[in-house]
Parts: C-alpha cells; sequence; structure tokens
C-alpha cells in the first residue's frame, strides 16, 4: 500500500513538473512573440518615416511625393485593426514609386539623394525579416497551445490567440538592385 501511495505521489510530482515545464515554455513563447512584435513595429516605424521624408525632401516629382507621403503618413497613423491594410498599402506605393530604375537613378543624383535611397533600401530590406521573425514565434506559440494538455489545464492563464501580422512586405525591385 505504501509503495503504490509513493509511486502515485512520484507520477503526480512528474506530471505537475511536465505542466510547469511547458507553461514555462509557453510563457517564454508569448514573451518572444512580444519581442518579435516591438521590433516589428520599429521596423515599420522606421520605414513610413524614412518614406514620409524622402516623400518631402523634394527629390521625387510631385506626384510621386504625394502618393508616398500619403501612404507613409497612413501606416504611421494607423489603427491597429487597420495597420496591415495601411503597411501594405505603403509598400505598394514604394513599388509604384519606384517601379523604375531611373526614378531611383533620378534620386540618388539629387543633393541629398544617395543617402536617403540607402536609408531607404535598408529599411525595406528590414521588415520582411521582422514580419518572419514575428510571425513564426506565432507560429510555434499557436502550435504549443492547439495541444490538448495546454488547453485541459489552461496552461495559456488568460493570454490572447497570438494573431500573425500578414501584410504585402515585398520591395520595390528597382530599389533595392540600385542601393545595394
Amino acid at each position: 500500500m505504501t509503495a503504490t501511495l509513493i509511486w502515485i505521489l512520484v507520477a503526480l510530482v512528474a506530471v505537475g513538473l511536465y505542466l510547469s515545464w511547458t507553461a514555462g515554455r509557453l510563457d517564454r513563447l508569448h514573451a518572444r512573440i512580444d519581442a518579435a512584435r516591438a521590433a516589428l513595429d520599429a521596423q515599420l516605424l522606421r520605414r513610413a518615416s524614412v518614406a514620409q521624408e524622402l516623400a518631402t525632401s523634394g527629390v521625387l516629382d510631385p506626384a510621386a511625393s504625394i502618393v508616398l507621403y500619403e501612404a507613409a503618413h497612413a501606416a504611421r497613423q494607423a489603427e491597429e485593426e487597420q495597420r496591415e491594410v495601411a503597411e501594405s498599402e505603403l509598400s505598394q506605393a514604394l513599388r509604384a514609386v519606384f517601379a523604375d530604375a531611373h526614378q531611383v537613378d533620378a534620386v540618388r543624383e539629387a543633393p541629398g539623394g544617395e543617402e536617403a535611397t540607402l536609408e531607404l533600401a535598408e529599411a525595406v530590406r528590414r521588415v520582411p525579416m521582422a514580419r518572419r521573425f514575428h510571425n513564426d514565434a506565432v507560429r510555434a506559440a499557436r502550435a504549443l497551445r492547439r495541444h490538448r494538455k495546454v488547453r485541459w489545464f489552461r496552461l495559456a492563464g488568460h493570454a490572447p490567440f497570438p494573431m500573425a501580422f500578414e501584410m504585402d512586405d515585398e520591395p520595390p525591385a528597382a530599389l533595392i538592385e540600385r542601393a545595394g
């Protein structure tokens, strides 16, 4: 009888330790999502700021400046629910403005254009990486949260279900080629 109670106690302790480890892992994944989201937000803000600065610098033609400025301003001011759409529209505006390699060359030849072009190219390169890191963390947390043990024992607590950030983040090819 005593040996049976000891084995039951050992099994309960082992299950408790396993559940505690799983809850800790889930907590670390949620912290990773928060850090990745902060990095993504920083990269999106940097891209919008550089695009807005370039639009107001006078090195683009007036029509391109207006399109780029409005898209960058909308991306910076977007509410959380509209953020993905606004950032996708900024990506589309960047591709429209820098669709032609001659436009990139014209911007680079303007005073201060070389630095602005390099800074914008760097900003548009970093956004897809930051989004990929965020979405990978979300994918890992979702996979763990789907396990029965996590649902049955409510190991996720009251943490909201993580959502991926889906947007069009394809950079303008001419900008990347010419600035790189």
